[in-house]
Protein backbone atom coordinates (compact mmCIF):
# COMPACT_ATOMS: atom_id res chain seq x y z
CA UNK A 1 0.00 0.00 0.00
CA UNK A 2 2.82 2.39 0.90
CA UNK A 3 5.25 2.99 -1.95
CA UNK A 4 8.97 2.89 -1.20
CA UNK A 5 11.60 5.46 -2.05
CA UNK A 6 15.08 4.05 -1.66
CA UNK A 7 17.63 6.77 -0.86
CA UNK A 8 20.28 4.40 0.47
CA UNK A 9 23.69 5.31 -0.87
CA UNK A 10 22.50 8.71 -2.12
CA UNK A 11 20.87 10.62 0.75
CA UNK A 12 24.21 11.76 2.17
CA UNK A 13 25.29 13.45 -1.07
CA UNK A 14 21.99 14.95 -2.22
CA UNK A 15 21.31 18.62 -1.59
CA UNK A 16 18.36 19.66 0.54
CA UNK A 17 16.61 20.96 -2.59
CA UNK A 18 17.18 17.65 -4.36
CA UNK A 19 15.82 15.72 -1.39
CA UNK A 20 12.70 17.88 -1.33
CA UNK A 21 12.19 17.04 -4.98
CA UNK A 22 12.19 13.25 -4.49
CA UNK A 23 10.26 12.96 -1.22
CA UNK A 24 6.53 12.16 -1.25
CA UNK A 25 4.31 15.14 -1.99
CA UNK A 26 0.72 15.62 -3.13
CA UNK A 27 0.10 15.77 -6.87
CA UNK A 28 -1.94 19.00 -6.56
CA UNK A 29 0.12 21.84 -5.15
CA UNK A 30 -1.00 25.12 -3.62
CA UNK A 31 0.09 27.22 -6.61
CA UNK A 32 -2.19 25.21 -8.88
CA UNK A 33 -5.07 25.57 -6.43
CA UNK A 34 -4.64 29.37 -6.24
CA UNK A 35 -5.76 29.72 -9.86
CA UNK A 36 -8.88 27.68 -9.09
CA UNK A 37 -9.94 29.61 -6.00
CA UNK A 38 -9.24 33.06 -7.45
CA UNK A 39 -12.69 33.40 -9.15
CA UNK A 40 -14.44 32.50 -5.88
CA UNK A 41 -12.41 35.04 -3.92
CA UNK A 42 -12.94 37.77 -6.51
CA UNK A 43 -16.68 37.08 -6.62
CA UNK A 44 -16.97 37.48 -2.84
CA UNK A 45 -14.99 40.72 -3.05
CA UNK A 46 -17.16 42.22 -5.78
CA UNK A 47 -20.59 40.72 -5.06
CA UNK A 48 -20.61 40.08 -1.31
CA UNK A 49 -23.25 37.84 0.26
CA UNK A 50 -24.82 36.54 -3.00
CA UNK A 51 -21.44 35.13 -4.05
CA UNK A 52 -20.95 33.51 -0.65
CA UNK A 53 -24.38 31.89 -0.74
CA UNK A 54 -23.77 30.71 -4.31
CA UNK A 55 -20.49 29.07 -3.22
CA UNK A 56 -22.25 27.35 -0.30
CA UNK A 57 -24.85 26.04 -2.72
CA UNK A 58 -22.26 24.71 -5.18
CA UNK A 59 -19.64 23.34 -2.79
CA UNK A 60 -21.64 22.40 0.32
CA UNK A 61 -25.08 21.68 -1.13
CA UNK A 62 -26.63 24.19 1.27
CA UNK A 63 -29.38 26.68 0.43
CA UNK A 64 -29.26 29.63 2.82
CA UNK A 65 -30.24 33.28 3.10
CA UNK A 66 -27.52 34.32 5.53
CA UNK A 67 -24.28 33.18 7.15
CA UNK A 68 -24.40 34.36 10.79
CA UNK A 69 -25.08 31.55 13.28
CA UNK A 70 -27.87 32.67 15.64
CA UNK A 71 -27.08 32.95 19.36
CA UNK A 72 -29.84 30.47 20.16
CA UNK A 73 -28.18 27.84 17.94
CA UNK A 74 -24.92 28.23 19.88
CA UNK A 75 -26.75 27.92 23.18
CA UNK A 76 -28.72 24.87 22.03
CA UNK A 77 -25.56 23.13 20.82
CA UNK A 78 -23.86 23.70 24.17
CA UNK A 79 -26.91 22.46 26.09
CA UNK A 80 -27.16 19.32 23.98
CA UNK A 81 -23.48 18.41 24.24
CA UNK A 82 -22.72 14.86 25.35
CA UNK A 83 -21.32 14.85 28.90
CA UNK A 84 -18.21 12.86 28.00
CA UNK A 85 -17.46 15.12 25.02
CA UNK A 86 -17.99 18.18 27.23
CA UNK A 87 -15.51 16.86 29.80
CA UNK A 88 -12.94 16.09 27.10
CA UNK A 89 -13.31 19.52 25.51
CA UNK A 90 -12.98 21.27 28.86
CA UNK A 91 -9.82 19.30 29.66
CA UNK A 92 -8.40 20.13 26.24
CA UNK A 93 -9.17 23.81 26.85
CA UNK A 94 -7.55 23.68 30.29
CA UNK A 95 -4.34 22.15 28.99
CA UNK A 96 -4.17 24.50 26.01
CA UNK A 97 -4.57 27.51 28.31
CA UNK A 98 -1.72 26.28 30.53
CA UNK A 99 0.67 26.11 27.58
CA UNK A 100 -0.46 29.23 25.75
CA UNK A 101 -0.61 31.44 28.85
CA UNK A 102 3.14 30.91 29.25
CA UNK A 103 3.74 32.20 25.70
CA UNK A 104 2.56 35.75 26.42
CA UNK A 105 5.53 38.09 26.08
CA UNK A 106 6.16 41.11 28.27
CA UNK A 107 7.29 44.52 27.04
CA UNK A 108 11.05 45.03 27.07
CA UNK A 109 12.82 48.40 27.46
CA UNK A 110 16.48 48.72 26.49
CA UNK A 111 18.54 51.70 27.69
CA UNK A 112 20.76 52.32 24.67
CA UNK A 113 22.47 55.40 26.13
CA UNK A 114 21.65 57.73 29.03
CA UNK A 115 18.43 59.43 27.96
CA UNK A 116 17.84 57.08 25.00
CA UNK A 117 15.57 54.04 25.20
CA UNK A 118 13.90 51.63 22.83
CA UNK A 119 10.91 49.71 24.14
CA UNK A 120 9.38 46.77 22.34
CA UNK A 121 5.68 46.65 23.09
CA UNK A 122 3.69 43.54 22.26
CA UNK A 123 0.22 44.55 21.13
CA UNK A 124 -2.52 42.15 20.05
CA UNK A 125 -4.13 42.61 16.66
CA UNK A 126 -7.59 44.13 16.77
CA UNK A 127 -9.66 41.46 15.08
CA UNK A 128 -9.02 37.91 13.91
CA UNK A 129 -10.84 35.37 11.76
CA UNK A 130 -10.50 31.78 12.92
CA UNK A 131 -11.18 29.01 10.42
CA UNK A 132 -12.40 25.61 11.58
CA UNK A 133 -12.61 22.89 8.89
CA UNK A 134 -15.62 20.69 8.25
CA UNK A 135 -16.49 18.21 5.55
CA UNK A 136 -15.11 14.71 6.06
CA UNK A 137 -14.61 15.12 9.82
CA UNK A 138 -15.71 17.29 12.73
CA UNK A 139 -13.08 19.47 14.40
CA UNK A 140 -14.16 21.04 17.70
CA UNK A 141 -10.51 20.61 18.69
CA UNK A 142 -9.60 23.18 16.02
CA UNK A 143 -11.96 25.65 17.67
CA UNK A 144 -9.89 25.29 20.82
CA UNK A 145 -6.55 25.52 19.01
CA UNK A 146 -7.61 28.75 17.28
CA UNK A 147 -9.51 30.47 20.04
CA UNK A 148 -7.34 29.83 23.09
CA UNK A 149 -4.13 31.50 21.82
CA UNK A 150 -6.12 34.45 20.46
CA UNK A 151 -7.81 34.91 23.83
CA UNK A 152 -4.54 34.51 25.73
CA UNK A 153 -2.97 37.14 23.47
CA UNK A 154 -5.74 39.55 24.41
CA UNK A 155 -7.34 39.91 20.97
CA UNK A 156 -10.43 42.08 21.55
CA UNK A 157 -12.57 40.76 18.68
CA UNK A 158 -12.63 37.33 17.10
CA UNK A 159 -14.92 35.47 14.72
CA UNK A 160 -15.10 31.79 13.79
CA UNK A 161 -16.09 30.41 10.38
CA UNK A 162 -16.84 26.76 9.66
CA UNK A 163 -18.54 25.12 6.65
CA UNK A 164 -22.33 24.80 6.64
CA UNK A 165 -23.61 21.25 6.94
CA UNK A 166 -26.69 20.21 4.98
CA UNK A 167 -27.67 17.64 7.60
CA UNK A 168 -27.68 20.31 10.31
CA UNK A 169 -29.90 22.84 8.60
CA UNK A 170 -27.08 24.74 6.97
CA UNK A 171 -25.23 25.41 10.23
CA UNK A 172 -21.79 24.10 11.20
CA UNK A 173 -21.69 20.81 13.10
CA UNK A 174 -23.30 21.15 16.56
CA UNK A 175 -20.12 20.02 18.34
CA UNK A 176 -18.20 22.86 16.69
CA UNK A 177 -20.89 25.30 17.81
CA UNK A 178 -20.80 23.84 21.33
CA UNK A 179 -17.03 24.31 21.51
CA UNK A 180 -17.49 27.94 20.48
CA UNK A 181 -20.07 28.38 23.24
CA UNK A 182 -17.80 26.79 25.86
CA UNK A 183 -15.10 29.29 24.91
CA UNK A 184 -17.44 32.27 24.95
CA UNK A 185 -17.29 32.88 21.19
CA UNK A 186 -20.45 34.64 20.03
CA UNK A 187 -19.60 35.61 16.43
CA UNK A 188 -19.76 32.46 14.30
CA UNK A 189 -20.39 32.13 10.57
CA UNK A 190 -21.62 29.16 8.53
CA UNK A 191 -19.26 29.54 5.61
CA UNK A 192 -16.35 27.37 4.48
CA UNK A 193 -13.61 27.02 1.92
CA UNK A 194 -11.98 29.84 0.00
CA UNK A 195 -15.15 31.91 0.35
CA UNK A 196 -14.72 31.97 4.14
CA UNK A 197 -11.20 33.34 3.83
CA UNK A 198 -12.48 35.97 1.38
CA UNK A 199 -15.24 36.99 3.80
CA UNK A 200 -12.67 37.45 6.55
CA UNK A 201 -10.40 39.45 4.25
CA UNK A 202 -12.97 41.78 2.71
CA UNK A 203 -15.91 41.62 5.10
CA UNK A 204 -19.54 41.65 4.05
CA UNK A 205 -21.85 44.65 3.92
CA UNK A 206 -24.68 42.29 4.85
CA UNK A 207 -24.51 38.84 6.49
CA UNK A 208 -28.20 38.19 5.71
CA UNK A 209 -31.20 37.56 7.95
CA UNK A 210 -30.87 41.02 9.54
CA UNK A 211 -27.53 40.03 11.09
CA UNK A 212 -25.74 43.18 9.96
CA UNK A 213 -22.31 43.43 8.36
CA UNK A 214 -19.23 41.27 8.80
CA UNK A 215 -16.21 43.42 9.55
CA UNK A 216 -12.92 42.45 7.88
CA UNK A 217 -10.18 41.02 10.07
CA UNK A 218 -6.46 41.65 10.48
CA UNK A 219 -5.30 38.02 10.58
CA UNK A 220 -6.82 34.71 9.49
CA UNK A 221 -5.68 31.52 11.20
CA UNK A 222 -6.63 27.88 11.16
CA UNK A 223 -6.14 24.67 9.20
CA UNK A 224 -8.06 23.67 6.10
CA UNK A 225 -7.95 21.78 2.85
CA UNK A 226 -5.87 22.85 -0.12
CA UNK A 227 -8.55 25.34 -1.25
CA UNK A 228 -8.45 27.11 2.09
CA UNK A 229 -4.66 27.12 2.01
CA UNK A 230 -4.67 28.51 -1.54
CA UNK A 231 -7.05 31.31 -0.53
CA UNK A 232 -4.78 32.19 2.39
CA UNK A 233 -1.80 32.38 0.04
CA UNK A 234 -3.78 34.46 -2.47
CA UNK A 235 -5.00 36.94 0.15
CA UNK A 236 -1.79 37.24 2.14
CA UNK A 237 -1.08 40.95 2.25
CA UNK A 238 -4.76 41.87 2.39
CA UNK A 239 -4.73 39.88 5.64
CA UNK A 240 -2.03 38.34 7.76
CA UNK A 241 -2.02 34.56 8.01
CA UNK A 242 -0.61 32.16 10.56
CA UNK A 243 0.96 29.76 8.06
CA UNK A 244 -0.13 27.53 5.21
CA UNK A 245 -1.81 24.95 7.42
CA UNK A 246 -3.28 22.65 4.80
CA UNK A 247 -4.15 18.98 4.56
CA UNK A 248 -2.52 17.05 7.38
CA UNK A 249 0.78 15.20 7.18
CA UNK A 250 2.86 12.99 9.46
CA UNK A 251 6.44 11.80 9.18
CA UNK A 252 7.86 9.14 11.48
CA UNK A 253 11.62 8.81 11.90
CA UNK A 254 12.12 5.33 13.33
CA UNK A 255 14.80 2.72 13.88
CA UNK A 256 14.58 -0.98 14.70
CA UNK A 257 13.66 -0.19 18.32
CA UNK A 258 10.29 1.14 17.17
CA UNK A 259 7.14 -0.92 17.52
CA UNK A 260 5.66 -1.43 14.03
CA UNK A 261 2.17 -1.60 15.55
CA UNK A 262 2.60 1.93 16.90
CA UNK A 263 4.13 3.28 13.71
CA UNK A 264 1.40 1.82 11.50
CA UNK A 265 -1.34 3.09 13.81
CA UNK A 266 0.10 6.60 13.77
CA UNK A 267 0.42 6.68 9.98
CA UNK A 268 -3.20 5.55 9.70
CA UNK A 269 -4.40 8.06 12.29
CA UNK A 270 -3.46 10.99 10.06
CA UNK A 271 -4.50 9.25 6.85
CA UNK A 272 -8.09 9.10 8.08
CA UNK A 273 -8.35 12.90 7.92
CA UNK A 274 -8.49 13.12 4.15
CA UNK A 275 -7.66 11.13 1.00
CA UNK A 276 -4.97 13.77 0.38
CA UNK A 277 -3.39 13.36 3.82
CA UNK A 278 0.30 12.43 3.82
CA UNK A 279 1.87 9.64 5.90
CA UNK A 280 5.62 9.06 5.58
CA UNK A 281 7.97 6.67 7.36
CA UNK A 282 11.72 7.34 7.25
CA UNK A 283 13.88 4.46 8.42
CA UNK A 284 17.16 2.64 7.89
CA UNK A 285 15.57 -0.65 8.94
CA UNK A 286 14.12 -2.75 6.13
CA UNK A 287 12.84 -5.14 8.77
CA UNK A 288 10.83 -2.32 10.35
CA UNK A 289 9.60 -1.16 6.94
CA UNK A 290 8.37 -4.68 6.12
CA UNK A 291 6.70 -5.05 9.51
CA UNK A 292 5.00 -1.65 9.19
CA UNK A 293 3.76 -2.57 5.73
CA UNK A 294 2.18 -5.72 7.11
CA UNK A 295 0.68 -3.86 10.08
CA UNK A 296 -0.76 -1.17 7.84
CA UNK A 297 -2.60 -3.77 5.78
CA UNK A 298 -3.90 -5.48 8.91
CA UNK A 299 -4.97 -2.29 10.70
CA UNK A 300 -6.49 -0.56 7.68
CA UNK A 301 -8.84 -3.50 7.20
CA UNK A 302 -10.21 -2.92 10.69
CA UNK A 303 -10.48 0.88 10.60
CA UNK A 304 -13.72 2.78 10.01
CA UNK A 305 -12.77 5.01 7.08
CA UNK A 306 -11.14 2.31 4.95
CA UNK A 307 -11.51 3.96 1.54
CA UNK A 308 -10.27 7.33 2.75
CA UNK A 309 -7.28 5.80 4.51
CA UNK A 310 -6.36 3.58 1.57
CA UNK A 311 -6.51 6.53 -0.80
CA UNK A 312 -4.21 8.58 1.44
CA UNK A 313 -1.68 5.82 2.09
CA UNK A 314 -1.46 4.75 -1.55
CA UNK A 315 -1.25 8.29 -2.91
CA UNK A 316 1.96 10.01 -4.11
CA UNK A 317 2.05 12.04 -0.89
CA UNK A 318 2.68 8.95 1.28
CA UNK A 319 5.36 6.28 1.42
CA UNK A 320 8.32 4.67 3.14
CA UNK A 321 11.72 6.31 2.65
CA UNK A 322 14.71 4.03 3.15
CA UNK A 323 18.02 5.58 4.25
CA UNK A 324 21.41 4.20 5.27
CA UNK A 325 21.43 5.40 8.88
CA UNK A 326 19.97 7.80 11.40
CA UNK A 327 22.16 10.70 10.22
CA UNK A 328 20.71 10.43 6.75
CA UNK A 329 17.26 10.05 8.25
CA UNK A 330 17.69 13.38 10.02
CA UNK A 331 18.70 15.03 6.74
CA UNK A 332 15.63 13.61 5.07
CA UNK A 333 13.14 14.72 7.73
CA UNK A 334 14.69 18.19 7.81
CA UNK A 335 14.28 18.42 4.03
CA UNK A 336 10.69 17.15 4.30
CA UNK A 337 9.83 19.60 7.14
CA UNK A 338 6.75 17.70 8.30
CA UNK A 339 3.75 19.23 9.99
CA UNK A 340 3.92 16.42 12.58
CA UNK A 341 7.18 14.57 13.14
CA UNK A 342 7.39 11.55 15.41
CA UNK A 343 10.77 10.35 16.67
CA UNK A 344 10.57 6.65 17.50
CA UNK A 345 14.23 5.74 17.94
CA UNK A 346 16.69 4.84 20.66
CA UNK A 347 17.45 7.98 22.70
CA UNK A 348 14.55 9.73 21.01
CA UNK A 349 14.89 12.95 23.02
CA UNK A 350 18.48 13.49 21.87
CA UNK A 351 17.50 12.76 18.27
CA UNK A 352 14.55 15.16 18.47
CA UNK A 353 16.84 17.91 19.74
CA UNK A 354 18.77 17.75 16.46
CA UNK A 355 15.72 18.31 14.24
CA UNK A 356 15.58 21.78 12.67
CA UNK A 357 12.42 21.67 10.55
CA UNK A 358 9.06 20.47 11.86
CA UNK A 359 5.76 21.99 12.86
CA UNK A 360 5.70 19.91 16.04
CA UNK A 361 7.87 17.04 17.27
CA UNK A 362 6.51 14.07 19.19
CA UNK A 363 9.18 12.29 21.18
CA UNK A 364 9.17 8.58 21.95
CA UNK A 365 6.64 5.80 21.96
CA UNK A 366 4.21 7.51 24.35
CA UNK A 367 3.77 10.82 22.51
CA UNK A 368 1.65 10.04 19.44
CA UNK A 369 0.40 12.79 17.16
CA UNK A 370 -3.15 12.02 18.29
CA UNK A 371 -2.21 13.31 21.74
CA UNK A 372 -1.16 16.62 20.20
CA UNK A 373 -4.35 16.77 18.16
CA UNK A 374 -6.40 16.94 21.32
CA UNK A 375 -4.92 17.04 24.78
CA UNK A 376 -1.15 17.54 24.92
CA UNK A 377 -1.59 21.27 25.51
CA UNK A 378 0.36 22.03 22.33
CA UNK A 379 -1.28 23.58 19.27
CA UNK A 380 -2.27 21.44 16.30
CA UNK A 381 -2.57 24.28 13.78
CA UNK A 382 0.78 23.72 12.08
CA UNK A 383 2.51 24.50 8.77
CA UNK A 384 2.27 21.87 6.02
CA UNK A 385 3.77 21.25 2.59
CA UNK A 386 7.33 21.96 3.72
CA UNK A 387 6.41 25.37 5.16
CA UNK A 388 7.80 24.31 8.55
CA UNK A 389 11.18 25.32 7.11
CA UNK A 390 10.15 28.96 7.57
CA UNK A 391 6.87 29.06 9.51
CA UNK A 392 5.78 28.19 13.04
CA UNK A 393 2.67 26.62 14.46
CA UNK A 394 -0.13 28.74 15.82
CA UNK A 395 0.68 30.38 19.15
CA UNK A 396 0.02 33.48 21.20
CA UNK A 397 2.82 35.15 19.21
CA UNK A 398 0.75 34.81 16.02
CA UNK A 399 -1.68 37.38 17.37
CA UNK A 400 0.88 39.84 18.78
CA UNK A 401 2.81 42.56 16.99
CA UNK A 402 6.08 43.90 18.31
CA UNK A 403 6.11 47.71 18.13
CA UNK A 404 9.32 49.62 18.83
CA UNK A 405 8.82 52.77 20.87
CA UNK A 406 11.81 55.13 20.58
CA UNK A 407 12.33 57.88 23.16
CA UNK A 408 15.45 60.09 23.21
CA UNK A 409 16.16 63.25 25.16
CA UNK A 410 17.76 66.32 23.60
CA UNK A 411 21.15 65.40 25.02
CA UNK A 412 20.93 61.81 23.83
CA UNK A 413 20.08 62.94 20.29
CA UNK A 414 22.85 65.57 20.29
CA UNK A 415 25.38 62.91 21.26
CA UNK A 416 24.60 60.76 18.19
CA UNK A 417 23.62 63.52 15.72
CA UNK A 418 26.91 63.47 13.80
CA UNK A 419 26.64 59.73 13.18
CA UNK A 420 23.07 60.13 11.91
CA UNK A 421 24.00 62.91 9.49
CA UNK A 422 27.11 61.04 8.32
CA UNK A 423 25.08 57.94 7.50
CA UNK A 424 22.36 60.06 5.86
CA UNK A 425 24.96 61.69 3.59
CA UNK A 426 26.49 58.27 2.83
CA UNK A 427 23.08 57.11 1.60
CA UNK A 428 22.52 60.38 -0.32
CA UNK A 429 19.52 61.25 1.81
CA UNK A 430 20.52 64.73 3.04
CA UNK A 431 17.04 65.62 4.28
CA UNK A 432 17.40 62.87 6.87
CA UNK A 433 20.43 64.65 8.33
CA UNK A 434 18.74 68.02 8.02
CA UNK A 435 15.84 66.74 10.15
CA UNK A 436 18.34 66.18 12.98
CA UNK A 437 20.39 69.39 12.48
CA UNK A 438 17.18 71.47 12.48
CA UNK A 439 16.74 70.68 16.16
CA UNK A 440 20.06 72.23 17.15
CA UNK A 441 20.09 75.51 15.22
Amino acid sequence: MLTRIDLRGTAATRSAADLRGVLPRAALDVDSAVAQVRPVVEAVHSQGLPAVLDASRRFDGVEATGVRVPAEALAAAETGLDDAVRAALLESIRRARLVHADQRRTDVTTRVVPGGTVTERFVPVGRVGLYVPGGLAVYPSSVIMNVVPAQEAGVPALAVASPPQKEFGGLPHPTILAACALLGVEEVYAVGGAQAIAVFAYGLADAGNDAGPVEPVDIVTGPGNIWVTAAKRLLRGVIGIDSEAGTTEIAVLADDTADPVHVAADLISQAEHDPAAASVLVTASTALADAVDAEVVRQVAATKHVERVQAALSGPQSGIVLVDDLEQGLRVVDAYAAEHLEIQTADARAVAARVRNAGAIFVGAWSPVSLGDYCAGSNHVLPTGGCARHSSGLSVQTFLRGIHVVEYTEEALREVADHVTTLADAEDLPAHGAAVRARFR
